[in-house]
């Protein structure tokens, strides 16, 4: 039997149709995470503004209080007022989380609620689509970088909607993560697509289904992370800009309030990629003993091996640092930034452009080619 009489054609044919249907209904719920950001109400924002003009005045207003006069018999002691500080570190200001995208509006609600329903029906779409991709061939649905794109992109939603569903606060995730999700399927469906097919070798082993499963859910964490760390930067320097007394425009205001506190987003990036740390640590571990499995070494300083190595090095080290008084809030999310970004090249970076033993990812360097073209 030839490798293409075992590839079930209509079911791979399906596998393309679900995700070519995933990314129109991602494409509706992105436009309704757009109507929730414009028609929530603006209203009910502006508390970042009030609490940090209300810590500026209150700091001023005990700074220029008199001493501290305590009358005794026989004569007068005077006591120094100790001297009222603004905090401004990460973590520190005292201001309260946005309302979220809908501004607190009733309409806004709605469209932000269509907005989460579409990305469910998306999620499942999707779904479909991998599993099917894998019933085509028999097989798990990551041998080459296509499948991994539409498996990233299905896992990345899914921890939204878990997250979502946990803590009921992580909409304004939505917007962000769908644009990013189409812009994740359209490289796939076009630069990256690749038929149907068998494994090579090498990857004939149970070690697929715990490796790169792994590799995946992690890379989806990492990446809900990063958007919370760049979101937390943003903020942050908006927070920044109010307590130094400026102005910041009309819409940086509109967007910045119904985002969570500087001190929220940088939490919240933190707590996600510790939790995965320890996951990414047994994705490394496990790659190796799958390689003492198919190459007769556990280690080699292969390019995806040094990378993967390299981007534990870099979470650990913003890890240590996240949890070091002095290199709270913005250092920290560099070297988190930093971080994802060894996350990617060792991903993208490492599959398409360098090349070693996990160079059979099935690039497409033809349709590369014709894109730089």
């Amino acid at each position: 039997m030839t490798l293409a009489a075992a590839t079930n054609e209509n079911l791979a044919n399906l596998s393309n149709t679900l995700i070519y249907s995933a990314m129109a209904v991602y494409t509706l719920a992105f436009f309704a995470y757009i109507a929730e950001w414009l028609f929530g109400s603006r209203s009910k924002v502006g508390r970042t503004a009030a609490a940090l003009t209300a810590d500026t005045k209150g700091a001023a207003k005990k700074a220029d209080a008199p001493a501290v006069t305590v009358t005794k018999a026989g004569g007068t002691s005077v006591l120094e007022r100790p001297q009222v500080v603004v905090r401004a570190a990460a973590g520190a200001r005292d201001v309260p989380d946005g309302p979220g995208a809908h501004g607190g509006d009733e309409q806004g609600d709605l469209y932000g609620r269509i907005a989460v329903s579409l990305t469910v029906l998306a999620f499942l779409v999707a779904f479909g689509g991998v599993l099917t991709r894998a019933l085509s061939v028999q097989r798990a649905p990551w041998g080459n970088m296509y499948e991994f794109n539409i498996t990233f992109s299905t896992v990345a939603v899914g921890v939204y909607l878990t997250l979502l569903a946990l803590r009921k606060n992580v909409r304004w995730l939505g917007l962000f993560l769908i644009t990013t999700v189409l812009l994740d399927l359209g490289i796939a469906i076009t630069v990256l697509y690749t038929a149907s097919d068998q494994l090579v070798p090498a990857l004939h082993s149970y070690w697929l289904y715990i490796h790169v499963s792994t590799a995946i859910l992690c890379g989806a964490v990492f990446y809900v992370g990063a958007v919370g760390t760049i979101l937390y930067l943003f903020k942050d320097s908006y927070e920044s800009k109010l307590v130094s007394g400026g102005t910041p425009g009309r819409f940086a205001t509109s967007v910045m309030e119904r985002l969570p506190a500087s001190a929220s987003l940088d939490k919240f990036s933190y707590r996600v990629n510790a939790a995965v740390f320890p996951l990414w640590t047994f994705t490394i571990i496990a790659g190796a003993i799958w390689a003492g499995d198919a190459w007769g070494r556990y280690w080699g300083w292969d390019p995806k091996e040094t990378w993967a190595f390299i981007t534990w090095v870099a979470y650990a080290c913003y890890l240590h640092a996240r949890a070091t008084a002095g290199w709270k809030g913005r250092k920290a999310a560099y070297i988190a930034l930093v971080a994802f970004g060894c996350w990617l090249f060792n991903y993208y970076g490492v599959n398409i452009f360098v090349s070693g033993k996990h160079s059979y990812a099935d690039v497409g360097l033809a349709a590369l080619r014709s894109v730089g073209a």
